[in-house]
């Protein structure tokens, strides 16, 4: 799911902190700013080019005036035969990362509208980036998910897809490390989330980042024909869960005492499917032993939390699975003899995304030092070798299941050149070897570990020495 952000300086554009720490806490990316670039301010915060996370693509300036900075420039992919374009980003294994990516057109291409293409993080397909209405409505566009990093890197790509009629492109890429207290009742080895909404009820102020929020995530104002209150006591954000900014408690919507309270949120209808829901609520009068309300919340018709009773000091509801489909209605329902009406202040909600699976660690791994001793290896040679299936690399085959392996690696005549490293022999599902018709050099290392292999072709390169044994002795072994 998308949001907009308008282009002009005077908007405070979502952000993200910049870490310089050797602890890969989080990274600020300006797309296509170039190698020359030095870092790039908006708001306080800096951004840096992002040259050294992605090895393809070609970057361009836009001319639009009164662009932020970071939306000034991009990167753009016009290499057809890639399967993904990947940026791969260190980070700490297993931590939980809040990924954000911006997209402003701009008419880079010469065209009058922007291409339709799939995004994908951690080998997941993540969704289908669709950025017209907002370009054609003057805004950029931006995608959130919050996901866990399976080693020690993150790759976040995109792909072309059937609709895909001209170049994918990216003006920004940021990551902000969450706090293992963050939506921690989500099963991040099987599920991520994706942002639909964050709002603040009642709210005057344009900003949609708050500068409280340790995590920067991105606040939308939401008014509707409720009436509006404002808080006159403070909350500490880490007494609440999922850490909440204090100046989303600032004001809250509300109705009048004995009146049930009625809001359409999000706007937007939404696809039928499991979501985790958050609401932050807070008595909005002057701290007293009588500042407390209490109401009933539920959504669609169905009871979310029976008897909540909201202080001054504030509280946090939430459901991790809960089913929606279509237009959601929250609807707060006060006790009898309250004498004030039931408010709400925040709220957030994530479509819940199975993950694809996982390729094997260790492949995974034997993959990466195979594209990095090979020269000119395909330009789709990042990110995860085998997920999404339909975007594996380019020669790759893996097996699908629980266990995900490579079984195939063929680059017959790609004018691969470089070594054939001795980790190759880790690939133990291996069942076809092909690197024929290249200009590989240097010695045939030991495969006695490739149970599996069938056929195996080296023939054509720059290979010397003896050729193992052992690859006699491989029990599958057919073709050589």
């Amino acid at each position: 799911m998308s949001r907009s952000i308008f282009l002009l300086f005077v908007v405070n554009i979502p952000l993200l902190i910049a870490y310089s720490q050797p602890d890969p806490r989080g990274y600020l990316l300006n797309c296509g700013a170039g190698k020359q670039s030095g870092e790039t301010t908006v708001g306080g915060l800096k951004y840096i080019t992002d040259e050294g996370f992605i090895s393809v693509g070609n970057i361009a300036t836009l001319k639009t005036p009164d662009l932020v900075p970071i939306l000034s420039t991009l990167r753009y992919f016009p290499d057809t035969s890639a399967r993904k374009y990947c940026y791969v980003i260190p980070v700490i294994k297993g931590g939980k990362y809040l990924v954000r990516t911006t997209y402003y057109y701009g008419g880079f291409d010469g065209g009058n509208e922007p291409p339709v293409f799939d995004q994908i993080v951690e080998g997941t397909k993540w969704g289908v980036v669709y950025t017209t209405d907002d370009y054609v409505d003057g805004l950029s566009s931006y995608y959130e998910i919050v996901v866990m990093a399976k080693g020690k890197t993150l790759s976040v790509c995109l792909a072309r897809n059937e609709d895909t009629k001209s170049d994918p492109f990216i003006s920004a890429l940021e990551l902000e490390y969450m706090d293992d207290s963050l939506y921690n009742t989500t099963d991040f080895t099987k599920h991520s989330l994706i942002t639909v909404a964050r709002s603040n009820f009642g709210s005057d102020d344009d900003t949609i980042s708050f500068p409280d929020d340790k995590f920067n995530r991105v606040w939308h104002p939401f008014k509707d024909i409720n009436p509006i209150v404002e808080s006159h006591s403070n909350i500490t954000p880490w007494d609440f869960w999922n850490v909440p900014p204090a100046k989303a408690f600032n004001t809250a919507i509300t109705t009048s005492r004995g009146k049930t309270l009625q809001i359409q949120w999000p706007p937007e209808s939404l696809p039928s499917a499991k979501y985790y829901i958050s609401m932050y609520f807070q008595d909005s009068r002057t701290p007293s032993p009588y500042s407390w309300r209490v109401f009933n919340v539920s959504l669609n018709d169905k009871n979310f939390y029976i008897r909540l009773n909201v202080t001054t000091s504030g509280v946090t509801v939430y459901s991790t699975q809960w089913p929606l489909s279509g237009q959601t209605q929250i609807v707060l329902t006060p006790e009898t003899g309250i004498p004030v009406g039931p408010l709400i202040n925040a709220a957030e909600i994530f479509l819940i995304l199975p993950l694809s699976g996982k390729t094997l660690t260790r492949d995974v791994e034997v993959m990466e030092v195979l594209a990095r001793m090979f020269n000119n290896p395909p330009p789709d040679w990042s990110g995860d070798p085998c997920l999404p299936e339909d975007n594996s690399w380019t020669g790759v085959t893996c097996s699908q299941g629980e266990h995900i392996r490579v079984v195939t690696l063929n680059l017959t005549g790609k004018g691969v050149s470089g070594s054939l490293h001795a980790d190759i022999a880790n690939l133990t599902a291996l069942n076809h070897l092909w690197l024929g018709g290249n200009k590989l050099s240097g010695n045939i290392p030991e495969m006695g570990s490739l149970k599996e292999l069938k056929t195996l072709h080296l023939e054509n390169n720059q290979l010397e020495g003896q050729v193992p044994q052992s690859l006699g002795q491989l029990p599958e072994l057919k073709e050589m």
